[in-house]
């Protein structure tokens, strides 16, 4: 009996979504990659905890099959760049599919793919909507593709008996930008109507204790659905502030215009929530005691973002 050769994989990074979607993986018996340079103590950890296997990037291009780049958006445009030099070496992979998974706007993702076209790699623009894959549950993986490649992306849809779950996006007009697209339109929501809570109760705050809490009366007496929304996704974002940031700036990209300020400005109280925790945590103090005092009353269930 012959044994199945499985796929190999580099995830970078081994973040909280990159190490989950690597133990996934290496549970279905894949050999899972990633790039530990200059990269904490606690990644490290979470690398180990995966079953990753540290590898520089000249030695992960000539090992695996595919890369699945999942970083925060800042730093999707510079893995690309080093995949493309790497890959410039002697002894590069010929069958080296890059899947970009990253939160970035389409006209960022048609960049990414631009800086590998040439190269012999093949591109895939992967969405991620949901959290990181645990115990019962998949995010999805959205993906798209230029039509002449549409037998990568069927490759990359068959990747579901490793664990992943994939979806793709075909149809009239679709190709590479459109799984970007449909990421920017939902995080827009998911995480744009997050933005929309996290300002107004620092607002009302602002103004006066009173006003936070004769918010919260009337939040609770006549929008319970948001109070319920708001007390499961705020906490959930505070340490994600970061990460968000970026994803606010690429998602006013895509909706551009003037229309696109109002995302922009979203990245500012992200950015405005990560300095507060990295500080003295006012703000912080505001939202929690914001939320512990709507749980007190209000009925809620959980949100996956």
């Amino acid at each position: 009996m012959v044994t199945p050769v499985l796929p190999q994989f580099a995830v970078v990074a081994a973040g909280e979504m990159g190490s989950a979607v690597a133990k996934r993986l290496t549970r279905a018996g894949c050999t899972v990659y990633t790039n530990l340079d200059g990269r904490s103590e606690a990644t490290r950890q979470r690398a180990k905890e995966a079953g990753m296997l540290d590898a520089s990037l000249d030695d992960i291009v000539v090992k695996v099959n595919w890369v699945l780049s999942i970083l925060p958006p800042r730093d999707a445009v510079s893995l690309a760049e080093k995949i493309r030099d790497a890959v410039a070496n002697p002894g590069k992979q010929a069958q080296l599919v890059f899947a970009d998974c990253n939160a970035v706007s389409p006209q960022t993702v048609k960049r990414i793919a631009g800086i590998l076209a040439g190269t012999g790699i093949k591109f895939i623009d992967a969405g991620i909507i949901g959290g990181p894959p645990r115990d019962g549950y998949d995010p999805t993986f959205y993906a798209s593709t230029a039509a002449e490649d549409r037998d990568v992306l069927d490759a990359f849809v068959a990747l579901s008996k490793y664990g992943l779950k994939v979806s793709p996006l075909t149809g009239e007009g679709a190709g590479v930008g459109d799984a970007s697209a449909l990421k920017m339109s939902y995080a827009g929501i998911s995480k744009g109507t997050t933005g929309l809570y996290t300002t107004m109760i620092l607002a009302a705050y602002a103004s006066s204790p009173a006003t936070a809490e004769a918010l919260l009366k009337e939040l609770r007496l006549s929008q319970a659905g948001v109070l319920d929304r708001l007390v499961e996704s705020v906490p959930r974002m505070i340490p994600k502030a970061y990460r968000w940031v970026g994803e606010m700036e690429e998602i006013g990209e895509f909706v551009s215009g003037k229309e696109g300020d109002a995302y922009r400005g979203l990245a500012r109280i992200y950015e405005r929530v990560e300095k507060s925790l990295d500080g003295d945590q006012a703000d912080v103090e505001v939202l929690k005691k914001f939320v512990d005092d709507a749980k007190k009353t209000a009925r809620h269930a959980p949100v996956e973002m």
